[in-house]
């Protein structure tokens, strides 16, 4: 039978890991000063190894630099306690943290609750999430672990790396006990996926091999996975670990790598089996296909293409494109001094770089100039605005795989989608058209390319806003606000730019149990400014101070004798508190409810209900009203003629 060694999907870094080395070694590229990494970037010892020889140490606390030196916070994240701590020493942070791990540092820290990690607590990545938390969260990582927990009212949240069997069993053990909980599934999608095809890939080999490094939690948790489907199968750091004797025993070979898994590492495990399995049919049909695919694909109008000169006119340039059409390249397309001809310029196998024009000039060729790829002063231009951070007009023209195509006079640029807008952007179809500004970030000009970002922007005009507010914003003010989002302990306000907190006390001066009470999203409110921190970013708001508090003014509004009209809000087995306004109670006394003797006042009201009560007293000092039901209502006949026949008995009543 024909040998084949066949690679999961989602095999090798994920999106996280292969941000973090990129930023690191973009670091170590652009900078003089000392650098670190707070532990290992990622768990493989030869990216570290590789890493190092960049110029990149490991560290295992701030303790061990100097203010002015640079450090990396790994993909795992870390906890807030070291921001602030590198805050105060000067030292400057890379933040390599993943887009996924960040996401839940900012769930736990905004939640008043109790928060439930599901992991391995000594995980890094369990660690940083746990500094993010208000107060100490608690770790659980099986069933038995969950049913032991006494506290209530969780706020679960996952390390991005478990299985979801994991998760299940925390779940269903709060559940069988009575917990009440609320679930965010911060399980990496990329996990899941790469868990699940090793898992199909185990099920149809003769022998798996998990590739990655020793310490890393997500290769170990592939390593089980596999070994439950295969029970052939090896877990490998690197090509001396391979078994080859078994793997030369073997028809069917499968390749599984964790998401800390270098991409060499894999080709080097792959390209020693194929030879020792001497035939690699799938591994040869697939980049046979890529090559076919490739030469099929005709290069689009605007695209810049390399090729080499085939032939030599006086009025073309014929240029070899590796696909099945020839570039022609006209004399007019290109920039010739006077008495100069092509020939002059171009020889046979030289190797030159132009722009589509046309895919079809008419004559089965890719028309093509040189003359348009040679306006250099629009390159020029892109470059200074790089240097100088200056901003650039651009239309967008076309979306592709990843963003869009923007044009900057004659010069193409790409747009990433993550660069259009400073929010989620699902379809980039919707900016095709739009002239917008933007910033460059990156120039090759040898490779024609050039990188724009809408986002900074964007960031940059909103830093400017957010720092005119700063300046112009003071304490007491009273400004207008949007209602933006809610929390259990709050509402956020968009006061022009900036986000502050309006605190469930201070919305009202009567008690909430939620801001929806009074409050709904995208509500225009005034609200005034209590307190700033600056160097936090925190501006603290309120509302209820724009009306006078009701004991202020108390003597405006009621009167001992008046009639009024509230809820009840509280009972007690003496009497019910009914609410006059926000921030405004009495008190009747279960002897004031009815005429007759009630002995459980609960059977005669109810909260909610509205209710006619007569003022008796008011006493300003202790903050206290006295109110009356039964002397808004007429007394039963019999009742009217109780003090005659019972005197002594009305008396003390």
């Amino acid at each position: 039978m024909m040998k084949k060694i066949v690679r999961a999907e989602n095999a090798g870094f994920c999106f996280g890991v292969r941000q973090a080395i990129e930023k690191a070694e973009k670091a170590a590229e652009n900078s003089s000063d000392n650098i670190y990494s707070m532990g290992s970037l990622i768990h493989n010892e030869r990216v570290t190894e590789d890493l190092k020889n960049k110029g990149i140490r490991v560290i295992d606390s701030l303790d061990e630099v100097e203010p002015g030196d640079k450090v990396i916070i790994r993909s795992h994240g870390e906890g807030k306690a070291l921001y602030d701590e590198a805050d105060a020493a000067d030292i400057t942070l890379v933040d390599a943290t993943c887009p996924f791990v960040a996401k839940i540092h900012k769930l736990v820290y905004e939640t008043d609750k109790q928060v439930v990690i599901v992991g391995d607590r000594e995980h890094p990545e369990v660690l940083g999430i746990f500094g993010w938390c208000r107060t100490p969260a608690i770790v659980v990582g099986t069933y038995d672990e969950a049913a032991a927990v006494e506290a209530d009212d969780f706020f679960i949240v996952t390390q991005t790396t478990i299985r979801e069997e994991m998760l299940q069993d925390v779940v269903r053990a709060f559940s069988d006990n009575g917990k009440t909980y609320e679930v965010h599934n911060t399980i990496c999608s990329a996990t899941s996926k790469r868990q699940d095809s090793c898992r199909k890939l185990a099920a149809e080999s003769d022998l798996m091999v998990v590739i990655g490094g020793r310490h890393s939690s997500n290769t170990k948790k592939l390593y089980e996975i596999s070994k439950k489907y295969c029970a052939n199968t090896y877990f490998v750091e690197n090509i001396e670990d391979l078994p080859l004797k078994e793997v030369q025993k073997c028809n069917r070979i499968g390749i599984a790598a964790g998401a800390s898994t270098p991409e060499c590492t894999i080709k080097e495990v792959i390209a020693r089996m194929s030879d020792v399995t001497l035939e690699n049919n799938e591994l040869n049909m697939n980049d046979l296909m890529d090559e076919i695919e490739k030469s099929l694909r005709l290069p689009r109008g605007g695209e810049i293409v390399t090729g080499k000169v085939h032939q030599v006119t006086d009025k073309e340039v014929i240029v070899n494109l590796g696909c099945k059409k020839d570039g022609i390249l006209p004399a007019s397309e290109v920039t010739l001094e006077d008495g100069q001809t092509l020939a002059d310029v171009f020889k046979v196998d030289d190797e030159i770089q132009a722009k589509v024009i046309k895919t079809d000039d008419g004559d089965g060729g890719i028309l093509l100039s040189k003359k348009r790829l040679e306006i250099s002063a629009n390159w020029d231009e892109i470059v200074k605005a790089l240097e100088d951070k200056t901003v650039l007009e651009v239309k967008v023209t076309r979306p592709v795989n990843g963003g869009v195509i923007a044009e900057y006079k004659e010069v193409s640029g790409f747009i990433p989608l993550s660069q259009l807008s400073d929010h989620y952007v699902e379809n980039a179809e919707e900016f095709v058209g739009q002239t917008m500004e933007v910033r460059v970030s990156r120039v090759d000009q040898r490779r024609n390319r050039a990188v724009f970002s809408h986002k900074l922007f964007l960031n940059e005009e909103k830093e400017k806003l957010i720092a005119e507010i700063w300046e112009n914003l003071n304490v007491d003010d009273v400004v207008e606000g949007t209602v933006m989002r809610f929390t259990d302990y709050g509402a956020f306000v968009d006061i022009g730019g900036i986000d502050g907190l309006l605190h469930i006390s201070e919305i009202s001066w009567g008690k909430l149990k939620h801001p929806q009470e009074v409050l709904s999203i995208g509500q225009k409110i005034n609200v005034k400014v209590l307190s700033m921190n600056r160097e936090k970013g925190k501006i603290s708001l309120g509302l209820k101070q724009n009306q006078p508090e009701p004991w202020s003014v108390i003597d405006d509004n009621y009167q001992v004798g008046q009639v009024i009209e509230g809820k009840v809000v509280q009972i007690k087995e003496y009497g019910a508190f009914v609410e006059l306004e926000p921030g405004l109670d009495g008190l009747v006394h279960i002897s004031e409810v009815a005429h007759k003797r009630v002995g459980n006042i609960s059977e005669e009201l109810e909260v909610g209900q509205t209710v006619t009560a007569k003022i008796l007293e008011i006493d300003k000092d202790r903050k206290r009203i006295s109110l009356s039901i039964r002397e808004t209502i007429e007394a039963p006949a019999e009742e009217a003629e109780a003090p005659a026949e019972e005197p002594a008995e009305t008396e003390e009543a």
